[in-house]
């Protein structure tokens, strides 16, 4: 262990440099902040030194996959711990960075799971459309599947967001880096019915400016919109593998199966290079088939 002053010290001061200088989202410095919390209490606590060597942060990422975590976790684990010394190598606090000579674990492609139109007009239809928490419901379903939203975008977007006369929301995603994504008319519909009804019942005379708000009156957050697209999802059926990030990847699935290119996908996913888009590249291969044994006179 190098004297390089307290580890929860340095955390600290690296979450406050990401969060004030780099600007990022509190989503990615929560990230941060666990992973260096796990690291920590690996390491003997918060208030033990930094640790400087290059054996002692392969130990830790031995112990994570003896934790039973996936190479992705593990990657995403040793990604914090570069950037974390990465910055004590620029304010002059250490020299080296013991995590930057490790090969990071293979993570893998998973294709992403997506669910079926038939599945998708089961979910949509959940919700009752006679209560003012069901408008909203249906409100949200039908606007992450009409613009591929991340959930912590949804809970973000304000009234002054939506321009529903010409069709489109402004998102304001990763990185604070905003983007303006269209919208189909049965989300225009659902959003509009929504705010005429369903949100003034639930709101009760109370004021917001976020679209999407909670019984309480308060903003929808994660959390909430997790639970409510769960128990949707059981009373239509649909038990396995069910998360807001599977909307948006039948969001994407979809507009590819009906022609979509990639580099509009990524546009309206919000996505900084187009290689996190290629994990789609599998239902563009599927309708290349497709058209081949339509098309060629000897498929």
């Amino acid at each position: 262990m190098a004297r390089l002053g307290s580890l929860a010290v340095q955390v600290r001061l690296f979450l406050d440099f990401c969060r004030m200088e780099k600007g990022l989202a509190p989503n990615s410095v929560t990230s941060y902040a666990r992973d260096l919390e796990r690291f920590a209490a690996f390491s003997g606590g918060a208030d033990v030194s930094v640790p400087d060597t290059q054996a002692h942060v392969q130990s830790y990422l031995d112990s994570l996959y003896a934790s039973g975590l996936t190479g992705r976790s593990v990657a995403r684990h040793l990604t914090t711990l570069r950037n974390f010394y990465r910055h004590l190598q620029r304010e002059k606090i250490m020299e080296g960075n013991p995590a930057d000579l490790l090969a990071a674990p293979k993570a893998g492609k998973a294709l992403p799971h997506y669910l079926n139109t038939g599945d998708l007009d089961k979910l949509l239809n959940a919700p009752p459309a006679d209560k003012p928490l069901g408008i909203r419901d249906r409100a949200m379903l039908q606007l992450v599947y009409a613009s591929g939203l991340r959930v912590s975008e949804l809970c973000a977007v304000e009234l002054n967001d939506l321009n529903l006369s010409l069709g489109y929301v402004r998102v304001t995603g990763k990185g604070n880096k905003q983007r303006l994504v269209p919208m189909g008319q049965q989300a225009i519909a659902a959003i509009e019915a929504y705010v005429a009804q369903g949100r003034p019942a639930i709101l009760a005379g109370r004021a917001s400016r976020y679209l999407f708000v909670t019984g309480r009156g308060s903003k929808m957050t994660r959390q909430a919109f997790w639970k409510l697209l769960a128990a949707h999802g059981r009373k239509c059926g649909l038990f396995h593998n069910l998360s807001p990030h599977v909307l948006r990847h039948t969001f994407a699935t979809h507009l590819l199966e009906g022609g979509a290119d990639l580099r509009s996908l990524q546009t309206m996913l919000g996505h900084a290079d187009i290689g996190t888009t290629q994990i789609y590249t599998h239902v563009a291969r599927g309708r290349l088939r497709a058209v081949v044994d339509k098309h060629h006179p000897r498929a």
